[in-house]
């Protein structure tokens, strides 16, 4: 018997603030045609005064424990994947945690920017695998809106605000690619590409600081880096693009999307799509995006799915899961 960490439950919240992409022509010099010929992105999500990344990643939390018929105390850890938690410290883990109830267990912050969850759900694995938690909840959740430079029309209409959740639980498998849960991970970084995605703010300047972003770096670098790393997962796996039912890509432009679609020979018709709507919700695109395609009755149980993402740092990674 193998053991693997098998997703019993998903959810997602979105604020209830939409904007539309024309609502930027007030203060830019931008329109929606720019917007959507460049990144694919019609509307996103921000935050209003009293929601928060922790309170985000608790609702997401709730959906998904309810999916899987359970409770908070059953669940023995929680890692939020967030750049943009409540606090410097403590984590927004461990608020979770309290507004959820737990009155046991540990919880921890992630912070690999966007591609935070896939390194989320690496380590939960790793827990899991190693007898040291049974089930995990793992939250991507972010409030980009409160990083913004609402005079940069290169990234403030890209990025928006929401938060989704997996819970996953230690089942016993026959170490076959039939196995529900999770079979592989690859994780990378470098770190002497910082410079093109970054805040410039924290405790080196005493203030919160706005994001940053080459975009025609990052897009050099996206495809063949999320290609590479699909291909290494799936290798690791013991699959092959044929087997693979739906690839779940961080939603940060459709055509980075479409881009390495085409590297790995997949149609777009098994490529869950929600960045028309959420826009680039950083640690919280994958999951939110998963939630989605369950709500959709796209992702069925069984089905074979690839998660890729880079983001700031640089960092990037996959994960393959049977659903």
């Amino acid at each position: 018997m193998t053991l693997r960490a098998v997703v019993k439950g998903v959810g997602h919240y979105l604020p209830k603030r939409i904007v539309e992409n024309a609502e930027f022509e007030a203060t830019l010099e931008t329109n929606d045609e720019w917007i959507r010929a460049r990144s694919g992105i019609e509307r996103r999500h921000f935050v209003s005064e009293g929601e928060t990344t922790s309170s985000m990643a608790t609702a997401a939390a709730l959906a998904a424990l309810e999916m899987a018929s359970l409770t908070a105390e059953d669940v023995d850890a929680v890692i939020v994947a967030t750049s943009t938690a409540d606090f410097t410290f403590p984590s927004a883990a461990t608020t979770v945690q309290a507004q959820l109830g737990m009155k046991s267990g540990f919880a921890f912050d992630i912070q690999a920017v966007c591609a935070g969850f896939v390194f989320a759900l690496s380590n939960a694995n790793a827990l899991i695998l190693s007898g040291q938690a049974k089930r995990v909840l793992v939250i991507g959740s972010e409030t980009f809106s409160r990083i913004m430079d609402w005079t940069d029309r290169s990234t403030c209409v890209l990025f928006g605000d929401g938060a989704g959740a997996l819970l996953l639980e230690a089942q016993d498998g026959d170490g076959t690619t039939a196995d529900r849960g999770i079979l592989s991970t690859d994780l990378n970084s470098d770190g002497t590409q910082r410079d093109l995605l970054y805040v410039d703010g924290g405790t080196s300047t005493g203030t919160t600081g706005y994001l940053r972003m080459q975009g025609n770096q990052v897009f050099r670098h996206a495809i063949e880096k999320l290609s590479r790393t699909a291909t290494t997962a799936m290798d690791a796996a013991g699959v092959k693009s044929t087997d693979v039912d739906w690839i779940v890509p961080h939603q940060a432009n459709i055509r980075i999307i479409q881009g390495t679609a085409k590297k790995l020979g997949l149609s777009m018709d098994k490529v869950v799509v929600t960045v028309q709507d959420h826009g680039n919700t950083s640690a919280a695109s994958i999951p939110l995006a998963l939630s989605v395609g369950v709500e959709r009755g796209q992702i069925k149980q069984g089905d074979l799915i690839v998660t890729e993402a880079i983001g700031g740092g640089l960092a990037w990674g996959a994960v393959v899961i049977r659903w």
